[in-house]
């Protein structure tokens, strides 16, 4: 099972403020925890969203793009860890270590989905390309 634990913005993350010396170091020795149990796939910070963009459908069936920063802080997410681990209680476990408060939610599997033969076969492909290019399926 794969979990994200999404860090949420705050007035101080949007500001593009830096994370004090002593969270920058809690957080590296949680990353290494996460590291030596072998459940971490991925865990980065994020840049204030007046750094980035959205993207909306407009009339018509286009896009049309919405450069940041975003108001609602609070709905915004600040970072992430990406976490394969074998139940919803693991995960929990490591939420509760973790050095700053988290939101927790379950990643969809293919599986997941009902979708035709053709499409699991299409999607089993993909993420096997991903897998074999570095990155995370």
């Amino acid at each position: 099972m794969r979990y994200m634990m999404i860090v949420k913005a705050t007035a101080e993350t949007e500001a593009g403020e830096m994370p004090s010396e002593e969270l920058l170091k809690a957080m590296g020795d949680y990353n290494e925890q996460l590291v030596k149990a072998g459940v971490l796939l991925a865990g980065e910070g994020l840049h204030p969203s007046s750094e980035g963009f959205r993207t909306e459908i407009a009339t018509g069936g286009g896009r049309s793009v919405v450069d940041g920063p975003f108001t609602e802080a609070k709905e915004l997410i600040a970072g992430f860890w990406l976490l394969q681990v074998r139940s919803r209680e693991e995960a929990l476990e490591w939420a509760k270590r973790c050095p700053e408060p988290v939101e927790v939610r379950r990643v969809f599997d293919a599986e997941d989905f009902e979708m035709s033969a053709e499409e699991a076969e299409r999607e089993a492909k993909l993420r096997e390309e991903v897998r074999e290019a570095g990155g995370i399926a």
